[in-house]
């Protein structure tokens, strides 16, 4: 059995972690570390686990009880973490933050994109988590980079509640996001830097704009993004593309028919469906952003690192009525 353990269990992504691993059949989770919930049990937070686990909370971190430790802190605070504190060398960790997703020689962390990255998952040490909206538009995208054909990208993507976090908010609260929606951050989304780290991997003279409006739904879960860009093949050349890139990919399926959001929520799972319109290629993707976009891919890397089956603990039924 893989040993577990979480840092920082209050927020949404941490409960779905949660979620997933206490039915993992490979894992044992020791123990979810929260200072401000020492104490509690874990469905006095997260009440969608009551009657899956009589776990608490605790403030103690006994590195030497697991193999593999989960960070689901805010963001910068995984790094001020691990410098204020020592961690065994030999403790596999990964980050579900931002904080290592940026490549750089002063850190060890692999981009964890298994779709991309699978090689160097399995053989890595610490796992950079990758951001939800980066997750649903990378995927989508990253055949045609691999191709050689990517040019300037329009992205609209709307998005769940829960991806603004448990804390409420003025633009998460029920009263104000039930029957409305909202543009955040348009062209200066955080994971913009990701998505281009990405596909400057597969097609390094890809110096185009990824032009993403973020939207806020008025919906608990999901990302749905809607994606064009100039194409000069047929429909037919674009579905083989992505069919062949993702031939080894359990969790991404492609498909000839128009999705919609409830076919992922809940699961892995993510959902792609290419169009041919005139000179312009559209792709929809499809993810649930706490699982495919966060705690899900999360197992899908530990999968990947301690040399299971991809899809081990990830069978999960898309809610879909």
């Amino acid at each position: 059995m893989i040993k577990a353990g979480i840092i920082g269990g209050a927020g949404y992504t941490a409960g779905e972690l949660i979620r997933i691993l206490i039915n993992h059949p490979q894992v044992e989770l020791v123990f979810v570390n929260s200072t401000s919930n020492a104490g509690n049990k874990l469905t006095d937070v997260h009440g969608g686990l009551l009657g899956e686990t009589d776990m608490s909370f605790t403030d103690q971190l006994p590195y030497n009880t697991i193999d593999v430790l989960f960070f689901c802190t805010a963001h910068g605070d995984t790094k001020k973490f691990l410098e204020a504190n020592t961690v065994p060398s030999d403790l596999k960790i990964i980050d579900l933050s931002t904080d290592y997703r940026k490549e750089s020689s002063e850190h060890d962390f692999v981009y964890g994109l298994p779709e991309l990255n699978k090689e160097q998952i399995k053989r890595a040490k610490h796992i950079a988590n990758p951001g939800c909206f980066a997750t649903a538009i990378q995927l989508a995208l990253l055949p045609l980079a691999k191709d050689q054909v990517l040019t300037e990208v329009h992205v609209n993507a709307i998005t769940g509640s829960t991806g603004a976090g448990v804390k409420p908010g003025a633009t998460s609260h029920f009263s104000w996001r039930e029957n409305n929606i909202s543009v955040y951050k348009a062209f200066e989304h955080q994971h913009l830097a990701e998505i281009r780290q990405s596909l400057t991997h597969l097609q390094n003279n890809f110096t185009e704009d990824i032009n993403f409006i973020p939207v806020r739904g008025n919906f608990t879960r999901g990302i749905f993004a809607s994606i064009y860009l100039k194409y000069d093949g047929s429909v037919e050349d674009a579905e083989k593309l992505y069919q062949e890139f993702y031939k080894d990919s359990p969790f991404v399926i492609v498909t000839d028919k128009n999705p919609d959001l409830k076919q992922v929520v809940n699961t892995n799972k993510c959902v792609l469906h290419v169009e041919k319109h005139g000179n312009k290629l559209l792709i929809l993707s499809c993810i649930d952003n706490l699982v495919k976009g966060a705690s899900g891919q999360a197992i899908h890397n530990m999968n990947l690192m301690f040399g299971l089956n991809e899809k081990e603990g990830l069978g999960l039924k898309a809610s879909a009525f």
